[in-house]
């Protein structure tokens, strides 16, 4: 079977998600393993390093033209590749640690014109189809298909005897993309501003530990809904793919008009229709039907996309859209440049009323959290620290790649609290810290902060 594996290197390093990728790669019988990864050519080390670990070889798409493509583009750049090659199957990560969008592996799908399986838990079979866990349930594709993959699994080590295979470099005029569709000219989604993002900080009152009962008692029985500004100048009217969104919508648009919920619509079905209608904006729910259907539809229409808005605005004509990026350090200011400009919106989600989370600082204690959180009535969850350190399963992890969560209390208990744990639990009622490190920046985004360990607080 002959498998590709897109891959990105950041900062030096393999995408995670992308680790994940890799090592479900080769884990296949008698697979036949190539990456590809379109990146600087300071990335040839890397990927020769990865060639160790049982790769054939490695495709690097490098050239000037490329530069500042966004997710479509990539994409096309990928796909273009792609189509000289033979493969069954092809692997990405979910998505990458500084984009954060999830849209690559849906518009390549699209535009390779093969089957697609997004958020996979586990492969539990490969012949003339593929049959996955995802986190929608069971799934299963045709081959050829692509698969994008959770933090699922860790990427093995090289073996002592094990060799380097090979990097091919190719330019665009090996490549022979259309020019006018690479890079920031052939990007329809174009950053406009960046600054620090400061959503989610909120004032700590210092509390003791035996204080905590008293507060959690005192505190509202239901969580208070976060209020968002209508929009002084309105858009004409708009379509909105999930209930959630539609009501965000009206704080935008005279007139909006619900398409579907995002569990029964068909994002071919819906292209003819834009095709005809030419809506100028589509919000969908950044639910996980959202984050896959809306980047077919990019890839059908040849729109841009922006991925897991936190803001929107308009002037009465164009749409701005306000997303976290850089591991959430940062907030971009993104407009579209193609109709439909479209977005997923994060959405107020179902959660549990109370959720107690645990990080490194009780590494050695999970049982006992687990215990702490039964006297409350409370979910369980846990920052990717315990994930990776195999103490807490996957599905339990709160952050940028793990879950967000939106309870009316979020307890986090020997959290450090870094941005890509923080943005994930920026809309829960009352969060609440539990860290003997007081300059923690977990306590920048707490209501509350109890300076102390989990051994001082009472069960």
């Amino acid at each position: 079977m002959k498998i590709i594996v897109c891959v990105k290197i950041i900062g030096g390093e393999l995408n995670p998600f992308d680790e994940c990728a890799l090592e479900e790669a080769l884990r296949i019988p008698g697979a036949e393993v190539t990456m590809l990864s379109m990146c600087p050519p300071t990335a040839k080390e890397k990927l020769l390093t990865l060639t160790r670990l049982g790769a054939r070889k490695a495709i690097l798409l490098c050239d000037p033209v490329f530069a500042g493509s966004d997710t479509l583009a990539t994409a096309y750049i990928l796909s273009e590749q792609i189509k000289r090659m033979e493969y069954d199957l092809i692997l990405c990560g979910r998505q990458t640690t500084d984009g954060d969008t999830a849209q690559v592996g849906p518009c390549l799908a699209t535009m390779l014109g093969i089957g697609l399986v997004t958020n996979v838990m586990k492969i539990r079979g490969v012949d003339e189809t593929i049959e996955c866990t995802t986190r929608l349930g069971e799934e299963s594709a045709r081959l050829p298909a692509l698969l994008t993959v959770e933090r699922i699994n860790n990427l093995r080590f090289p073996s002592i005897r094990s060799k380097m295979g090979e990097v091919e470099i190719l330019n665009n005029q090996a490549l022979g993309a259309d020019p006018a569709r690479c890079g920031l000219h052939g990007s329809p989604t174009r950053v406009l501003k960046t600054f620090e993002n400061t959503s989610g900080r909120r004032k700590c009152k210092w509390i003791k530990p035996e204080e905590l009962k008293k507060v959690l008692e005192s505190l509202p029985k239901e969580k208070q809904k976060v209020s968002v500004a209508e929009s002084p100048v309105k858009l004409k009217s708009l379509w909105a793919i999930g209930r959630e969104v539609a009501e965000k919508g009206k704080l935008l648009a005279d007139e909006v008009i619900l398409i579907s919920d995002t569990t029964n619509v068909d994002p071919y079905a819906l292209a003819e229709r834009a095709k005809k209608e030419k809506p100028s904006v589509i919000l969908w729910n950044a639910d996980l039907l959202g984050r896959r259907n809306a980047p077919i539809l990019s890839a059908l229409l040849q729109t841009g996309l922006c991925a897991d808005c936190t803001a929107l605005e308009t002037d009465g004509e164009k749409l701005f859209m306000y997303r976290p990026a850089k591991s959430g350090n940062i907030i971009a200011k993104i407009e579209c440049a193609t109709l439909p400009q479209m977005a997923t919106v994060r959405i107020e989600t179902p959660s549990d009323d109370i959720i107690v989370s645990g990080g490194k600082g009780v590494a050695g204690q999970f049982d006992r959290l687990k215990e702490f959180a039964a006297t409350l009535g409370a979910e369980v969850c846990a920052s990717r620290a315990l994930v990776d350190a195999g103490i807490a399963p996957y599905e339990m992890q709160v952050g940028l790649t793990g879950k967000n969560v939106s309870p009316r209390v979020y307890i986090a208990v020997g959290i450090s609290g870094a941005v890509r744990h923080t943005c994930a639990i920026e809309n829960a009622g009352t969060v609440i810290a539990v860290n003997p490190d007081k300059d923690a920046p977990i306590f920048d985004s707490a209501d509350y902060g109890i300076l102390a360990n989990f051994e001082e607080i009472e069960l």
